[in-house]
């Protein structure tokens, strides 16, 4: 950006003129509006704009005194709207990572009221009041971590405060997450800008009523976006055109056509300076903010703003302070305090995760951007992170203040912030603020405490999914022999020697016929299984959570859940996480699995993912394991309601289908599922503080079939899109109401076979495949008429020598039976329960 192009954009040139010209963007509404914001696009879009703050002091470098003042005016108005003696019992809470500055400096204009921030970052010790994902999001789940657990649990006014208010889906669901949890009568929602649609103006007075409290909105300015037809593909064609040519301008000039390539080549100097930060203050409100805190904080600024001014270069006349992500606050206070103390031009702004294109034009928000390293080792993995408007704006210093999480050597080396400041400005200073971390609770005896779980196993270390497409939370057991012959296996389960999850059938390796027939029948549903996916993604968005965290039953849901994760990201461009745990009938789900859920994630936005429903024994099995795990930690809001592709059961309300089809993966076993093993639970190699385990068995990569799977189903997704819609819609207005018709039939057909054990009874296409591959069969029950969606069974009846026998008024396709011989007085190998 060159002196002239600064002179040009204060000439009076919206920022937002650029993309408003080309997509056809309308910002309607105050006359302020304008001059509070302007217009980039997205990179990689899941919405074409993006609203871009003149105010917040997050992309735009700005005055801290008006930022500030921004923040502290809007408190003062949420005062005035609760009154004296309310304002004084009120709690502020903000979002991460943008309003943590903005919702600081409303809670300072409130007056005493304690403050909290959301984060992304996990810290070990500190109990989750809370969490919730944003529904647009490019990054990880919000964690609520009070060092107080009763801060947000009084009956005073919540003040939730984010820079927009566009559809209010994200405020919404966080008030609806705590008011579960901590009800209250009032709720003042506080943004810089209310760019609701009509349609979505009439939500907040409804949503008000369905929670029995009051809800009211306090903004600076209000308006709408007008997009017009087609402005997704629009956006992403100007995105894919500019992004070569306007990334990171050079180093010596102004905006470059390319961006850098390789590590900056640092010009300017870089130096330190000891903020002398007062000790007990914490760094922003990740953990809670007191008016006590406050006041120290304020005694202290001026002299930290005076080591500044002492180590900065002689004559420096225009001087950014950076902040840093979620650390906001603290540096725009020290802004503020310098700007007031100096003659200097001081502007402020924060490096960001967000990836928006820059175009050097004046009538465009985001002129630059540098491209540096994550250096504060993030809990989902390295990536890139930017500091917009900084490059070529004409500052003789910039001074970088990060929390000492951060202060790592990625921000010292060659990609990492400090270089690339230092590229591009002469004189580069690093301010460290410690991070403030709560003291943690006594510690249990040593015979008590807990090991320390680790974090998911991912591919290609374990499985030959794709890292971010699923994470395990398994042990490996991949070193250990546990395969047994089938019919050895069957006789120890029976005589109550052994449990079916203490050790696993041999792999069984397909024939080149039975290939032939997987392929066959992954050609001939993969549309039909891409519209399922379809249809219960769409439902569990829009009736379990706006971003969910998706978590399969290992192994028969993980290429569900990971089905489920490709259309979200399709479909809606969200980037949902998924994680595979161990379930096991009779005891139940991995309960360290759920305690590093909850540590991580809100437990109200887990769905839990599985491939069909049977007669419904993991329905019950989850439900009472959940219950099991209520009461033993005392962890609430999981929901044993289960996603499934189908339902031939009437076993859940959340299903793709109740069509009893053949799902290809369930013809194969690892070799469709990621070449993971069925899951493990025994004594002698599963501790109580272990995940349950299973085996990668890496020699069977040659015969892998589990891409071909994925891509061929997903593939179909742009075919299906529009009758995916159709199916959703009528399936969310439909009574979805189990009946549990499937556990009937299999009561009967147990009684009316002379097997009375509903154990050795598997119904439905992929139980009767369990039965054929890793059981000891007796016979199998087909529908009178069933076609091609038996012709795998068939054939590995034939192979077998199991009798097929056609039935009429079968409510599912078939029933496999499992042979009486092995099976009298187990505990039963139910191929859903033990988690394929």
């Amino acid at each position: 950006m060159t002196e002239r192009a600064r002179a040009e954009g204060r000439a009076g040139v919206w920022s937002g003129s650029w993309v408003a010209e080309r997509l056809g963007v309308e910002l309607a509404g105050d006359d302020t509006l304008t001059d509070l914001l302007g217009l980039a696009l997205r990179r990689n879009p899941k919405r074409a704009h993006l609203l871009v703050s003149n105010v917040l002091g997050k992309h735009v470098p700005q005055s801290p005194s008006v930022v500030y003042g921004h923040g502290v005016a809007l408190g003062r108005r949420v005062r005035e709207l609760l009154g004296a003696e309310a304002a004084e019992r009120a709690v502020v809470l903000g979002y991460a990572e943008t309003a943590t500055g903005l919702g600081h400096s409303v809670a300072d204009g409130l007056g005493p009221a304690p403050y909290l921030h959301s984060t992304r970052r996990p810290v070990t010790g500190v109990a989750r009041a809370g969490g919730f994902e944003e529904s647009h999001s490019h990054a990880t789940s919000h964690l609520l971590l009070p060092e107080d657990p009763a801060l947000l649990a009084g009956d005073g006014p919540l003040v939730l405060v984010d820079d927009e208010f566009s559809t209010g889906n994200t405020v919404l669901n966080t008030v609806r997450a705590l008011h579960d949890r901590y009800p209250r009568k009032r709720y003042v929602v506080v943004a810089l800008v209310d760019m609701r649609s009509p349609a979505d103006a009439g939500r907040l007075e409804e949503f008000a009523r369905d929670i029995g409290a009051r809800v009211d909105l306090v903004t600076a300015a209000s308006g709408t976006v007008r997009l017009p037809e087609g402005v997704l593909e629009k956006g992403r064609d100007l995105v894919a055109r500019y992004e070569t040519r306007t990334a990171e301008p050079a180093p010596a000039g102004p905006s470059g056509s390319a961006a850098e390539s390789g590590p900056a080549r640092p010009s300017g100097s870089v130096g330190r300076v000891d903020l002398r930060w007062p000790g007990g203050v914490p760094d922003g409100g990740r953990h809670g903010f007191t008016a006590a805190q406050r006041d120290r904080l304020e005694s202290a600024l001026p002299g930290m703003a005076e080591r500044i001014v002492g180590a900065l270069p002689p004559g420096a006349r225009r001087v950014l302070v950076l902040g840093f992500e979620e650390l906001m606050y603290a540096p725009l206070r020290l802004a503020h305090t310098l700007e007031q103390i100096t003659d200097a031009d001081v502007r402020y702004s924060t490096t960001t995760r967000s990836p928006v294109l820059a175009v050097d034009d004046p009538g465009y928000a985001i002129r630059t951007r540098l491209v540096f390293s994550a250096h504060d080792d993030p809990a989902d993995g390295p990536g890139e992170r930017y500091a917009y408007n900084v490059a070529g704006a004409g500052f003789d210093a910039v001074v970088a203040v990060v929390d000492s999480a951060a202060d790592t050597s990625a921000l010292h080396g060659p990609d990492g912030l400090l270089a690339r400041l230092a590229a591009h400005v002469p004189h580069v200073l690093l301010a460290v603020v410690p991070s403030y971390v709560p003291e943690a609770p006594q510690a249990p005896q040593a015979s008590e405490r807990p090991s320390m779980l680790p974090e998911p196993l991912r591919g290609p270390d374990f499985s030959s999914y794709a890292p971010d497409e699923v994470g395990w939370l398994l042990q490996d057991l991949s070193d250990v022999t546990l395969e047994a012959p089938t019919e050895e296996r069957e006789e120890a389960i029976q005589s109550g020697g052994a449990h079916y999850a203490e050790s696993l059938p041999v792999e069984y390796q397909p024939s080149e016929q039975y290939q032939e027939l997987f392929h066959a029948a992954l050609a001939t549903s993969a549309t039909r299984l891409a519209r399922a996916v379809g249809a219960v993604t769409e439902i569990v968005l829009a009736e379990r959570s706006p971003r969910p965290v998706l978590v399969s039953l290992a192994r028969a849901g993980t290429p569900v859940g990971v089905l489920m994760r490709r259309w979200a990201q399709f479909r809606h461009g969200l980037d949902l996480p998924h994680y595979a745990v161990s379930i096991v009938r009779g005891r139940g789900i991995d309960a360290n699995a759920l305690r590093w859920l909850a540590d991580r994630h809100d437990p109200a936005d887990v769905v839990f993912v599985d491939g069909w429903t049977g007669k419904g024994a993991i329905t019950r099995e989850l439900a009472a394991a959940l219950g099991d795990f209520e009461v033993s930690d005392g962890v609430t809001g999981f929901d044993p309601e289960i996603a499934v592709l189908a339902d031939p059961g009437s076993c859940v309300r959340t299903y793709g289908t109740r069509d009893d089809f053949l799902i290809p993966s369930a013809c194969l076993n690892s070799t469709v599922s990621g070449l993971i093993s069925r899951t493990v639970l025994r004594a002698d190699l599963v501790g109580t503080h272990d995940f349950h385990g299973a085996k990668f068995y890496r020699e069977l990569a040659g015969a892998d079939l589990s891409p071909d799977f994925l891509d061929a189903v997903s593939g179909r997704f742009p075919d299906v899109a529009d009758t995916v819609d159709a199916q959703a819609k009528e399936l969310l207005s439909a009574d979805r109401t189990p009946t549990w018709e499937g556990w009937a039939a299999v009561e009967r057909i147990s009684e009316e076979y002379g097997i009375h054990d509903v154990n050795l009874v598997k119904p439905g296409v992929g139980e009767t495949t369990r039965v054929m591959l890793r059981r000891v069969p007796w016979k199998v029950l087909a529908r009178a008429g069933a076609g091609a969606d038996l012709d795998h069974v068939r054939l590995l009846a034939e192979q077998r020598g199991v009798p097929v026998e056609e039935v009429d008024d079968l409510p599912y396709t078939c029933v496999g039976l499992i042979h009486p011989k092995y099976t009298r007085g187990a505990t039963g190998a139910d191929g859903k329960a033990v988690t394929l």
